[in-house]
């Protein structure tokens, strides 16, 4: 099944890493955009992930705003769009803060646990838990629990301490302070103390470098790569190679091609594309509105035109225009051309 188990899930993370090279994760809000991701794979010839959010899953239900059954309906709709592809899609919840836990990641895996006692697999392949609002030992208070729960279900966890600065999904870190935006070797080090001591657990962290959520014009993201290199370094000094993490990348809107290449050997396995795959999705929409307003619009009593405001005509230009900017995203993480089979 295109829709990864657990062991190829990690085998994905394992080549990438041993490769250099990462997987985009692409947040999807709706059939179409889920679409566009799975194509977008495919043309670039390249396994990857596709996440759901609050914010998205809560948007897939209409008015009901149910960010949990929007986020399975996303979830299963994607295993049965992928299952007709040769790429392997991983399944993944983006940033889930510790107000939301209770009524978002908790409710998930019970799914999943359900879901694996009927003989099924779990929802999603993956959940991040962000707890980088919290001072570090709360973060990893929550982090642990979760961590165990989620392993029991062959499910990764991802954390992240340090916080990425920008607006997403709702959660405003525009003002944050900037010590904030780097984490230290010495965090490093003690996240991976507190979830090591998980025996059987395979998590990802999203360590900060200075990123920031949204996109920005080049120059105004002040990233440093180096922040990775050095608290790996840390890690690997007090715990040996195999303590080496399997490091994720958000609010990379902006970066330049040779930042994004820097950290992929730094153990960036996974980076987070959002703002660049929306407006790739509008831009062609706005293009045809603009170009056919006459035709899209009742103008003057006249009836317009059906195959111009028909929304299956813009909405096909808007997902190939997405699949295109998903196989840009393959291209700069060298993740194209290297999809492990089915």
């Amino acid at each position: 099944m295109p829709v990864v188990n657990f062991e190829k899930y990690c085998a994905m993370l394992d080549k990438a890493k041993k490769e250099k090279y990462a997987y985009p994760a692409i947040n999807v809000t709706t059939m179409d955009t889920a679409n566009a991701a799975i194509e977008g794979f495919a043309k670039a010839n390249s396994d990857g992930i596709i996440q759901a959010s609050t914010g998205g899953g809560a948007h897939a239900t209409g008015n009901l705003k149910d960010m949990v059954l929007g986020s399975i309906l996303l979830a299963d709709h994607i295993r049965a769009i992928a299952a007709h592809y040769d790429v392997n899609i991983a399944l993944h919840t983006d940033h889930c803060q510790p107000g939301k836990v209770d009524t978002y990641l908790i409710p998930l895996i019970e799914e999943s646990e359900r879901r694996i006692a009927a003989g099924g697999e779990p929802v999603f392949n993956s959940h991040m838990f962000d707890g980088s609002e919290l001072p570090l030992a709360e973060n990893m208070a929550i982090a642990v629990p979760l961590l165990e729960r989620c392993a029991k279900c062959n499910i990764i966890l991802e954390v992240e301490a340090g916080v990425v600065g920008g607006e997403e999904d709702g959660v405003n870190n525009e003002n944050a302070p900037a010590e904030k935006m780097y984490t230290t070797p010495e965090d490093m080090v003690a996240v991976y103390e507190a979830l090591s001591a998980v025996k059987g657990a395979r998590f990802m962290f999203a360590a900060t470098f200075g990123n920031v959520h949204g996109v920005y014009k080049p120059g105004n993201v002040k990233l440093t790569p180096s922040i990775l290199r050095d608290g790996q370094a840390a890690v690997v000094a007090k715990h040996g190679q195999a303590a080496h993490f399997d490091l994720v990348f958000h609010g990379g809107s902006g970066s330049s091609k040779e930042e994004i290449a820097e950290t992929l050997d730094y153990g960036v396995i996974k980076m987070n594309i959002d703002t660049d795959t929306q407006y790739a999705f509008t831009r062609p929409v706005v293009t045809h509105m603009f170009h056919n307003y006459d035709e899209v619009l009742k103008v003057e009593g006249e009836v317009g035109n059906k195959k111009k405001y028909d929304p299956r005509v813009w909405l096909k230009a808007a997902r190939d225009n997405m699949a295109d900017r998903v196989v840009e995203g393959c291209v700069d993480l060298s993740s194209d051309g290297k999809s492990m089979g089915v």
